[in-house]
């Protein structure tokens, strides 16, 4: 990429490497200028070459041909090895002719441009971890003035400043040269100074000293221009629309949505512009081309965003092309939903074949379909938006992402609300009630639970009313307020008894089971649990069959039943094992440690507590398995 430090990379390996010994036939040097307007030709760059070789004057030869046979004929007569740097090629046609007739001599060749077709060897250059940017901008304030602390008193603002630049050597070298010209501000004002126009090309552009101690271009957008106008109208207009892409990273048939292309069509122009460093394929798996996504440098991305804005055709093409893949995005995030919540019986999804496939492309899309719930902030996207948001709502829950439930739950409920479309408001409510009960936030959770009861009510909708009666329930009892969760779950549990759906009357048996064992009644906790694993046998939802197993295993543990438990709550865990649930696996083999504990088998108990952390560990819950751990250290 433009700006990665490819030149400065190739300098100092020729200092190291003349310091090394290694070419003592010395260096030449050639700047090919390949993504200039009038880039240097291999017949101009050997004129050069010659020269530094002493051939000059009357000595250099009329034609051409003659000079490169003289080029080759001196390097190959040269015993001492000698490295040849080509830098910036854009074409081949630029180095080829200047590679020497021997390999006895080294050439190290720079370009924003993979030449595939060649032999040669590819090393690709990617921009700086967090701790290197960080590095090069203290050493490069430091080298000027060994005084400045700024670095060290605010490293999370020198942070955020790198990260802002991308990581990108020559933006982090233009950020220092501001930093060093405004010596008496903090780095935090730069910061918010790029944070407030959203664009850090414009910023560090405009505070650039122009050139460096060398004479090199410190400037951004004429880098990125360069390579944009390299580009064929289909790749540039790909490379424009990728920009305005949700999320940092974008599978294959998504971009073909964004495009309206197919995704041959866009696999193939991807591939152009990963040749050119523009776009960075990332593999997340394999065995198919849909296994590969598409990441943007945030620069680059920034760059495309602006010409977008800057034209007004350019624009429409640039919301047509949003509603494209906000439509792909939720046509496919409601199959695969539809997969997470099939049970036997329903119609067969088409889309997704089993469970796991369904998760896994909702993983790899993960942080481009949030981004696209957010679009519900526009009037343009708000009713497909709000519908994506509920799309993923099951998903999420799933995978215990309850922040980016939070958020695009709130969005959906504020899309919804404008629109004054009741039923979907009430439908976030939920959705964002269930994620603010799941992270601790109890009362915001009851006060959306009742929101979305009452809008419900309003539209007479008994069934998704029952719903929200037991998601109060569920909120209320969380918040040490028994009794009402006990009325709550009997009014869901009647109102799905009275629409004969028996799926949710097995929930809200288990939930009133739930809370009947908190307040002591233990009986009819049992009776509660017993009914709901029943009802799910009957529907063979398998996985809420273990939810409802596993809470009666711990009513009949209270109960003083113990071997009923232990056996209850090894049918709960061999399904969560199977459904690969990591999370409620963990809860179930503590819930059988304490089990094994009351029975006095602390082996077996400290054993439960050991493969619960491992669970947890899977499910991503570090603070869980980091307790049961040290639940198996007590028990040594």
């Amino acid at each position: 990429m433009g700006g990665i430090g490819k030149t400065a990379l190739a300098v100092e390996v020729g200092h190291q490497s003349r310091t090394q010994g290694w070419f003592p036939g010395g260096t030449l040097f050639v700047d090919l200028r390949g993504y200039d307007d009038d880039p240097v030709t291999a017949d101009q760059a050997v004129l050069a070459l010659l020269d530094a070789l002493g051939v000059r004057g009357p000595d250099l030869p009329p034609t051409t041909a003659r000079q490169y046979d003289a080029y080759r004929a001196l390097l190959v007569e040269r015993r001492d090895r000698m490295l040849l740097i080509l830098d910036n090629a854009s074409a081949a046609s630029q180095f080829l002719p200047l590679l020497p007739g021997t390999d006895h001599h080294r050439v190290l060749i720079t370009s924003r441009d993979r030449p595939h077709s060649l032999p040669v060897r590819l090393i690709d250059l990617e921009t700086l971890t967090p701790d290197e940017s960080a590095a090069l901008v203290t050493r490069a304030l430091h080298d000027t003035d060994e005084r400045d602390d700024r670095p060290s008193r605010e490293p999370a603002a020198l942070r955020e400043l790198t990260n802002l630049c991308g990581h990108l050597p020559l933006a982090l070298q233009i950020a220092a040269a501001m930093l060093r010209r405004r010596r008496h501000r903090d780095i935090a004002s730069l910061v918010s100074e790029i944070a407030e126009t959203g664009d850090a090309t414009t910023v560090l552009d405009n505070g650039s000293p122009g050139t460096d101690l060398y004479g090199r271009s410190l400037v951004l957008r004429p880098v990125l221009e360069t390579s944009y106008r390299r580009l064929s109208p289909d790749q540039a207009r790909l490379l424009r629309l990728l920009a305005l892409a949700p999320g940092a990273e974008t599978g294959t048939e998504a971009v073909a949505a964004l495009a309206d292309l197919d995704a041959r069509a866009a696999l193939s122009l991807l591939e152009d512009l990963a040749a050119t460093h523009l776009v960075t394929p990332v593999c997340s798996g394999e065995g198919s081309d849909s296994a590969v996504r598409w990441r943007l440098h945030d620069l680059v991305r920034a760059y495309g965003v602006g010409v977008v804005a800057e034209d007004a055709g350019l624009r429409e093409e640039g919301e047509a092309a949003r509603e494209r893949v906000l439509e792909y995005y939720h046509r496919c995030a409601d199959a695969a939903d539809d997969r997470l919540r099939w049970l036997p019986g329903m119609p067969e999804p088409e889309q997704f074949g089993d469970r796991g496939r369904a998760l896994a492309w909702l993983d790899g899309e993960r942080a481009g379909l949030v981004a696209a719930a957010q679009w519900a902030r526009e009037e343009r996207y708000a009713k497909v938006a709000v519908r994506l948001s509920a799309c993923l709502a099951e998903y999420l829950d799933w995978r215990r992402y309850f922040d980016d439930k939070i958020t695009i739950s709130r969005v959906a409920q504020q899309a919804a609300h404008r629109a004054g479309d009741g039923l979907s408001e009430a439908i976030a409510w939920s959705h964002l009630g269930i994620a603010l009960r799941e992270v601790g936030r109890l009362g915001e959770a009851i006060e959306a639970h009742t929101r979305a009861r009452d809008l419900f009510q309003a539209a007479e909708d008994d069934h998704r009313e029952a719903s929200a009666w037991n998601n109060l329930g569920l909120a209320v009892r969380d918040a040490g307020r028994t009794e009402e969760a006990i009325e709550a779950h009997t009014r869901a549990r009647d109102l799905f008894q009275a629409a004969e759906d028996d799926h949710r009357e097995a929930m809200a048996w288990n939930n009133l089971g739930n809370a009947l064992q908190e307040a002591g009644r233990v009986g009819e906790a049992i009776e509660a649990h017993t009914c709901s694993r029943d009802l799910y046998r009957a529907v063979e939802d398998r996985h809420r069959e273990a939810t409802a197993w596993n809470n009666l295993a711990r009513a009949l543990l209270k109960a003083d039943r113990a071997g009923e438990a232990i056996e209850a709550f090894g049918k709960a865990l061999e399904t969560y094992e199977e459904f690969e649930d990591w999370y409620r696996a963990g809860q179930t083999l503590g819930n059988l440690a304490i089990a094994h504990e009351a029975a006095h088998r602390r082996a077996e108990a400290r054993t439960h507590w050991l493969r619960a952390a491992d669970a947890y560990t899977r499910a991503d819950a570090p603070a869980q398995a980091a307790q049961a751990r040290t639940w198996a250290e007590n028990l040594k």
